[in-house]
């Protein structure tokens, strides 16, 4: 069972690469002073969001085919789990960020300190939208 296989290897990837965020680099981040803080978080943000992009797409899609190909509804958990990052993230978390990314490096200060403590707690809830999902797509491989 490739799909599932690839499915649960992806997932696992994209909790790992959240949970990397969320636990070393945002929190090493945050000792940085305000204008370094957020000119450290631009660039990060966007390699980060390109690569987790992608895993949770792959990932919902193989959990779906690995689902259609064994008539089990289980791996579709997991693939509504991984791909609920998307709408989170559209809607949960890109306002913020469209806030950040318009903030000028020269005008950082307490507000945007603010908003990158906010962003961390908001990038939490996809750590563990990534975790379910793992764990999902374990269950649904020991059947």
């Amino acid at each position: 069972m490739l799909a599932g296989h690839l499915a649960l290897v992806l997932a696992a990837a994209f909790a790992g690469a959240a949970f990397y965020i969320n636990f070393a680099e945002h929190p090493a981040r945050l000792g940085l002073d305000d204008r370094n803080l957020l000119k450290q978080w631009k660039p990060s943000y966007a390699a980060g969001y390109t690569m987790q992009a992608t895993l949770a797409v792959a990932s919902g899609t193989l959990g779906l085919l690995a689902a259609w190909m064994t008539q089990d509804w289980r791996w579709i958990v997991g693939a509504v789990l991984i791909v609920a990052n998307w709408p989170y993230t559209l809607i949960g978390i890109m306002p913020t960020n469209h806030k950040l990314k318009a903030i000028a490096e020269s005008d950082a200060g307490p507000v945007s300190r603010a908003m990158l403590e906010t962003w961390g707690r908001l990038h939490a809830v996809r750590t563990g939208l990534g975790v379910t999902a793992t764990m999902a797509y374990l269950w649904a491989l020991n059947r």
